[in-house]
């Protein structure tokens, strides 16, 4: 999100996956003067990928994460890549990094009930982030994109929270966050790259900026669907190189914004929207199921379908 030509060719070359400057911002504890937070873990250099059967897996992975629709079209069905959320190709600390996401699996985790493998996990962001379709377990993408994570997770302790793991913590605004607020906020820093109507921006047939809601985008399912989560990314790494410079409350009110549109359903939609809300949105986060500018969110009648494959397109390209 920035409203200058130069931040939007920042944006552009993230985007694709071929930059990742962004500067993470943690929130340091303690008085001034105390020890500042320890530096966050550095994945090994691309170029430190082996040779040999295993190395063919870890570069699937790193052309599956950096271009889904292109290498993993057989389970993707928007417009997103995984870069996009996870910046730098899954490198940066502060933007969810695959290292930190490896080390943590197995877990449980309350969205599906149950200890998750970390294919199981990787499975859910084809479903919601990518509206898409689940690949079965030891499918040749998933075993691709677990290669590369475990070669970006080298070194790493398993079963710790290392610094730089998710989206760094995000203060509670001093206002309630605020829709037309967040509305200013996104003319300003963000519609200059996604689009006024936040559709994202496309050139020579490629996306260039990716869609923030809309039918290309993520469904309601997804985790960036959380006005928390959102927040705390857009924070941490927006404007594109510029992470941290917007207030905590301009983040809170620009995630309400953006999480507030319509997008795909969830697919784990039950057919009636207030039922699917109580089971799976009733926290302040999420905007399912509430009225917007005399709309309802989620309801079937103005909201895109979850898990638009096309089904001309193939599996992994290697």
């Amino acid at each position: 999100m920035q409203a200058t030509a130069t931040a939007c060719a920042m944006s552009a070359l993230a985007v694709v996956g071929l930059a990742g400057t962004t500067a993470w911002f943690p929130h340091a504890a303690g008085a001034a003067g105390a020890a500042e937070t320890p530096a966050p873990f550095t994945p090994p250099a691309e170029d430190a990928i082996p040779a040999g059967k295993f190395g063919d897996e870890v570069r699937l992975g790193e052309k599956i994460f950096r271009e889904p629709g292109e290498h993993a079209a057989a389970y993707v069905g928007n417009d997103l890549r995984c870069s996009n959320c996870h910046l730098d190709a899954g490198r940066l600390a502060g933007s969810a990094p695959m290292w930190a996401a490896y080390v943590s699996y197995p877990a449980y985790r309350s969205k599906n009930g149950h200890v998750n493998s970390f294919q199981e996990r990787l499975q859910g962001c084809f479903r919601y982030s990518m509206n898409g379709k689940v690949p079965p377990l030891g499918d040749p993408v998933l075993v691709a994109l677990e290669s590369y994570s475990f070669f970006l997770a080298k070194g790493l302790a398993t079963g710790e929270k290392p610094q730089g793991r998710g989206f760094p913590a995000l203060p509670k605004p001093a206002l309630a966050p605020d829709y037309v607020r967040g509305a200013q906020v996104y003319a300003e820093n963000c519609a200059a790259c996604h689009g006024g109507d936040g559709l994202g921006q496309s050139a020579d047939g490629k996306v260039v900026f990716p869609a923030l809601w809309g039918p290309r985008s993520f469904n309601w399912g997804a985790g960036m669907g959380s006005i928390k989560n959102a927040a705390e990314f857009i924070h941490a790494n927006m404007p594109l190189g510029m992470g941290g410079t917007l207030t905590p409350q301009q983040s809170w009110d620009v995630a309400t914004y953006v999480d507030s549109q319509v997008r795909p359903q969830d697919p784990r939609f039950t057919g009636d929207v207030a039922e699917t809300r109580a089971k799976f949105h009733d926290n302040p986060n999420s905007m399912y199921g509430r009225t917007v500018d005399g709309a309802v969110l989620g309801d079937p009648k103005l909201t895109p379908p979850a898990g638009t494959v096309p089904d001309a397109k193939a599996g992994p390209k290697r």
